[in-house]
Formats: structure tokens, sequence, C-alpha cells
């Protein structure tokens, strides 16, 4: 069983860019989050950032989730690391009509809307609303684009092979998402350039 066991973890799912981005994501997280206690992380993915983050920010319950297909994934990598602070995944699929209702003080997304269609990010946005507490802080990291311009070359390469996977995904413009923050009363406390030309945004909800 033990050996079996051994097995079943070493087939967790592994993503290079979470290594890649986890240093510098968490130097911005030390400081936006220094005094949050309940973080919601959406779209979890393979699980390495909660478990890279949560020892880190030990003062924080950390709740993964995302879409049922990649919770066993997610598992795999929460029964390795063993952590106190990380609590299961649970099901977030920003096209059901009802998020859970659970209150938090701080919502984290990696690398998500990019892969969604527009609607999507919309929807996405909303379901901040509804479950971030007045005063929390929402960070989210990925390429964006400025002015409706991409900021580099190869995000704009990025943007062409996402469109060939899926016509409605691609790299999103600040502006717009801005607006979709500013509509669930967020107002934008940090733009932080990050490697690879990407970028963590910081807002505050302030209602």
């Amino acid at each position: 069983m033990q050996e079996a066991g051994a097995a079943a973890l070493s087939d967790k799912p592994f993503a290079e860019s979470c290594v890649e981005n986890r240093a510098p994501i968490l130097a911005v997280l030390r400081e936006v989050f220094a005094d949050r206690r309940y973080v919601l992380e959406i779209g979890s993915g393979t699980g390495q950032h909660a478990v890279y983050f949560a020892p880190e920010l030990p003062h924080q319950t950390w709740q993964t989730a995302d879409v049922p297909q990649h919770h066993a994934g997610i598992r795999l990598w929460l029964a390795e690391a063993a952590l106190p602070n990380v609590l299961a995944p649970l099901e977030l699929d920003v096209n059901r009509t009802e998020w859970h209702s659970g209150r938090y003080d701080a919502v984290f997304s990696a690398n998500t809307l990019h892969i969604m269609s527009w609607p999507e990010v919309e929807r996405l946005f909303a379901g901040i609303g509804a479950v971030l507490e007045s005063g929390g802080v929402l960070a989210i990291y990925g390429p964006f684009n400025i002015n409706g311009a991409f900021t580099s070359e190869s995000n704009a390469r990025f943007d062409a092979w996402l469109k060939t996977r899926d016509p409605a995904s691609g790299v999103r413009d600040f502006e717009a998402v801005d607006a979709l923050a500013r509509a669930q009363g967020l107002v934008l406390q940090q733009d932080v350039a990050m490697p690879a030309n990407n970028r963590t945004l910081v807002w505050r909800r302030m209602r």
C-alpha cells in the first residue's frame, strides 16, 4: 500500500511556469496579503502555488478552488505537502449561477483571465464581488495589454497561440479588466511588473 501511495504522489501534475513565477509572486503577496487571514485562490490548477505560498504565509488559511477536473491533481500536491493552513479544493466554475457562500478578505488568481472567454471573465469578477469582504484585497497575476496594445512580441505570440486553442481566449486589456474591478467596488492599488512580461495587479475593495 505504501508503494502504491508513493506512485500516486509521483503522478501529480506539474507546471514549469509555477516554478518560474512563484518567487516573484510571493514577494508581492508578502506585502499586499500581510494582514490577510482567509485567502481564496481561484483557479488553483495543479496546486503548486498553494503548497509554495501557504508555508511562507503561515498566518493565513489558503482555500484552493478550481473546476472539478483539476481537483485530483490539487489533492495530490496537498497530500504530499500536508500543510495545516491549506484547505481541500472547492468546486468553482464561473459558469455556474451560484458561487459557494464563503467570505474572504483576500482573493488570488494566476494565469486565469487569458484562458477564459470575456463573458467568463465578467462572471469571474461578479463572483469575486459576491465573496470578497469590504476592505478585501484582490491580486491577479498574468499578461495584460496596455491601451489595447501588447507589451511585448512574446505576449503577441502567446495571444496568437491561445487563439489557436480557443478563439474566445486571449491576453486581456488592463483597462477593460480594471473597469470590471471598479464595478465591484475595487480600486487599483498596485501594478507590479513581473518577469516574462507579466504583471501582478492588486486592488482593494472600498465598499
